[in-house]
């Protein structure tokens, strides 16, 4: 007898109505800690339910999402409720969730939130201490798996917006044991043999678990002791390492990292066009305005007529000097009159008037002789008359 064989949805779907038979399994209550979570666009969440030794995916849709007064995240532990059924596509049994109550923090995401205080507090994530990304490098160092999506992103993006900047790749392990110390050597090899202008980290999206060399302490401090600019690309926009908080820049994704580093050769060039043009415009437009000047300069009086001014200056000093002549020659005048007033005030007071008149004076060494008893017999005198004086002897 030949036994015929079925279908693998056959299959799924045999299993799948087992699965549904199980009272047990159509109403689970299950604790775990939240790893891979994705918030899909459809307002739908999928993420993966573990502890020590196994996990489960599980699904929530948007009709049961919308009633959760909390935002589920990686690390997070959490109690669910739901069924268990089997997504007969994919040959994949799940839970697919109808509630969710926070029941604690995993220890993954208590250890990252220790870190994140105490690097913050120690000032590694002051912006004080961000250097500046370069505005046009040469030669971009990137630091990821040297295979997969990244690189090809990270290169295509680069080389489309620079043809002339050199990408230079150094393979790093992006998740595992060991991958964070092995992350922060090819840092210090950056650094150490300056081989680029600005460095890049990266890495696609994934669980916390995934992430975590990028939340290791070691990565950190290499990160912030690097003289060299950093990016930090790690994981999807809404994934946050300590990395992306020590970086100098943090992208939101690979592409986006590739985008900030490599400036558009096409948009510079556009940019100093419109410079040129702009300079160009200016510059005619400075001319036409010295142009008018010039032409309202030498259509003015200064220039059709230069000693106009001078000679006009020259009237007036002349005013002046006319003005200050008869000043002075008045002054002199009065001055005269005073002096010849004040003489003959003068002569009418003088000595020489009375010996006009027939008087004389009599002198002795000198000396006025007012009285006849100043004078001996023997002593000789000098007379002043008016026209002259005579030397007596007083016998």
């Amino acid at each position: 007898m030949e036994i015929t064989p079925i279908t693998i949805t056959e299959l799924n779907k045999y299993i799948k109505d087992k699965i549904a038979n199980d009272e047990f399994l159509q109403n689970v209550y299950v604790k775990g800690e939240i790893s891979n979570f994705k918030n899909h666009y459809t307002g739908h969440l999928y993420f993966t339910l573990k502890d020590e030794n196994s996990l489960i995916k599980c699904i929530m849709f948007k009709s049961y999402a919308e009633r959760l007064k909390f935002m589920p995240k990686d690390g997070m532990k959490v109690v669910v409720f739901g069924t268990v059924s089997v997504f007969e596509r994919d040959g994949v049994y799940q839970i697919y969730c109808k509630a969710m109550k926070e029941d604690g923090i995993g220890d993954l995401y208590t250890a990252y939130n220790q870190l994140k205080e105490k690097l913050e507090k120690e000032g590694l994530f002051d912006a004080k201490y961000k250097k500046r990304i370069p505005f046009m490098p040469e030669r971009i160092g990137v630091l990821t798996s040297k295979t997969g999506s990244v690189i090809r992103d990270i290169i295509n993006v680069s080389t489309r917006r620079n043809p002339n900047v050199y990408i230079r790749l150094l393979p790093v392990p992006v998740q595992g044991e060991g991958a964070g110390e092995k992350i922060a050597d090819a840092i210090k090899l950056m650094n150490d043999q300056d081989l680029a202008d600005v460095i890049i980290i990266a890495r696609g999206g994934g669980s916390l678990e995934d992430l975590w060399p990028f939340n290791e302490e070691v990565v950190a401090r290499a990160i912030f002791a690097s003289k060299i600019p950093l990016i930090s690309a790690v994981g999807h926009e809404t994934d946050f390492t300590i990395a992306d908080f020590v970086a100098d820049l943090r992208a939101p994704t690979p592409s986006a990292a590739a985008e900030l580093a490599v400036p558009e050769i096409s948009k510079i060039e556009e940019n100093i066009h419109n410079y040129q043009n702009r300079y160009r415009l200016g510059l005619k437009k400075k001319i036409e305005v010295l142009e008018l000047r010039f032409e309202k300069c030498m259509q003015s009086r200064a220039y059709k007529e230069p000693l106009q001014g001078i000679n006009d200056r020259y009237l007036v000093v002349d005013s002046l000097i006319k003005s200050i002549s008869n000043d002075i020659n008045k002054k002199l005048i009065m001055v005269k009159k005073d002096f010849s007033n004040s003489v003959s005030k003068l002569d009418a007071l003088s000595p020489l008037k009375t010996l006009s008149r027939g008087y004389s004076i009599a002198t002795k060494d000198s000396k006025v002789i007012k009285k006849a008893k100043e004078l001996k017999k023997g002593d000789k005198i000098s007379i002043r008359f008016s026209d002259g004086t005579q030397d007596a002897t007083i016998d």
